[in-house]
């Protein structure tokens, strides 16, 4: 006879506004959260039910606006100890500019930049963070191992996009010879990551998704394996698409097409398939998307910073495409926020051609919730806060002198200042309080990147 399961432990929270961001995008003025171990249990207006059994905790959210946990769906973590160079660059100049100095990684430089990407992320809101690599200089260690690493200290829900380059400069790529792999290597490498570290279950902390980098820089036999070796291991895909006109230009004249079509030949479009930034889509682009439910990790302050123009997002969101928010790297990102892309979403969308009717605050919250739960895959257990998912949510502070004159919280934190997180939780664990991270010091973080930074700078400048 088994023995019986332990009775959960509880978690209640009363007296905030909730906005669940459900398919109904229902909300509470005054409501309560009940979290029973890992997993959100009920919530509703008005006070908690009575009599719950095992409440170890209970938080009078006054005060405060609860929302699911941000889930950030691009990101470069390598890039926190190369920022603020090349700041005066087009993402072509950029990537030439940089990619000297990003060939000289190493394993020890790369857990401290993934240290600190996380960090900055997870005490603004984030609980599902995701990084794509695809930088292995030969020799440098185990790159993949130190991200993964990092995040699982951090106590953070974490997909790893395993990317590849497999196009370096004799080829006619933009990275260095010695920073590639080759076309067999990264999808083997990738194989053994995919083996060694995916988690596919309900409640997985890890996963892993088959990455190849950009047209710029991997071969179609490596795009097209890719996707391949994706849907044999039954894991999702990443890549970069329609970023810039250059790239539009160099699919045109090297594959005689543009990014989408060339995308779909190749297999690398579809609903277990996300695409990084997608500013340069026509009609026809959008409308392959949607047919085929390939997701867009929206991208706005690196958009922003490099020249690269702004996505057609509402256009995306009214045909059906699933799009979520990235903070994209640091080397273009410098501030490294998912929370505060948010209102830069917003904000530069206004800008297009749909003005101040392409998205409001609502829309802007689902992009950087349950928008980006869908483009990675975990719809069914993050992303809004319902009964039955899992506990990843985040309390912040409105009724301080940023946000306490503005009325609706969802307006507060979208279009007012970034709002302290009081308490963020993954996985029914705090893991920041009053804007401090729990699980790591935030002083070394930031004494250790600082150091890595400037090795490799040496390194880079005696190269």
């Amino acid at each position: 006879m088994a023995a019986p399961s332990a009775a959960p432990q509880r978690i209640v929270i009363e007296n905030a506004a909730i906005a669940t961001v459900d398919a109904q995008d229902t909300e509470y003025a005054s409501g309560y959260l009940v979290v029973a171990d890992n997993r959100i249990e009920s919530l509703g207006a008005g006070k908690a039910p009575e009599n719950l059994e095992n409440v170890v905790r209970r938080i009078d959210a006054t005060g405060h606006l609860i929302t699911p946990g941000l889930v950030n769906t691009h990101h470069h973590f390598y890039q926190w100890i190369t920022r603020g160079l090349a700041t005066d660059h087009n993402l072509f100049n950029w990537l030439v500019a940089l990619y000297p100095t990003w060939a000289r990684i190493d394993e020890q430089m790369v857990r401290v930049a993934a240290q600190g990407s996380l960090a900055m992320m997870a005490r603004g809101g984030v609980t599902t963070a995701m990084d794509h690599h695809y930088v292995f200089p030969q020799g440098s260690g185990d790159l993949s191992g130190a991200i993964i690493g990092a995040a699982s200290d951090m106590g953070v829900r974490f997909t790893l996009a395993r990317g590849s380059m497999d196009r370096s400069e004799k080829d006619g790529g933009l990275p260095p010879d010695f920073a590639v792999e080759t076309t067999e290597g990264a999808l083997a490498a990738t194989e053994e990551t995919v083996k060694k570290f995916h988690d596919a279950s309900f409640d997985s902390m890890t996963q892993v998704a088959v990455a190849p980098c950009s047209p710029f820089s991997i071969s179609t036999e490596l795009l097209r394996e890719g996707a391949a070796l994706g849907r044999r291991l039954g894991v999702r895909m990443h890549t970069h698409g329609s970023e810039t006109v250059e790239e539009e230009k160099f699919c045109h004249e090297l594959f005689g097409m543009g990014p989408t079509d060339y995308f779909e030949s190749t297999g690398f479009l579809g609903e277990d398939v996300w695409m990084a930034h997608c500013v340069h889509m026509n009609d026809s682009d959008i409308a392959a998307f949607a047919r085929t439910k390939t997701g867009v990790a929206h991208c706005p302050s690196s958009n922003a910073r490099l020249a690269a123009g702004i996505a057609r997002v509402p256009d995306m969101l009214k045909a059906g495409v699933p799009v979520g928010l990235g903070v994209d790297g640091t080397a273009s990102n410098e501030s490294g926020e998912l929370h505060t892309e948010l209102r830069n979403a917003l904000l530069i969308n206004r800008l297009g051609a749909h003005r101040e009717s392409a998205l409001n605050a609502r829309q802007a919250l689902r992009l950087g919730t349950y928008g980006g739960a869908q483009v990675l895959g975990r719809a069914d257990n993050i992303g809004s806060l319902e009964a039955g998912k899992l506990a990843d949510f985040v309390l912040w502070k409105i009724d301080g002198l940023g946000h306490s004159s503005i009325a609706d919280p969802v307006t507060a934190i979208v279009f007012g200042a970034a709002a302290p997180v009081t308490a963020s939780f993954v996985n029914g664990k705090q893991i920041v309080e009053n804007n401090r991270l729990l699980t790591v010091d935030e002083d070394t973080i930031a004494r250790d990147a600082r150091t890595e930074a400037q090795r490799l700078a040496r390194i880079a400048a005696q190269a």
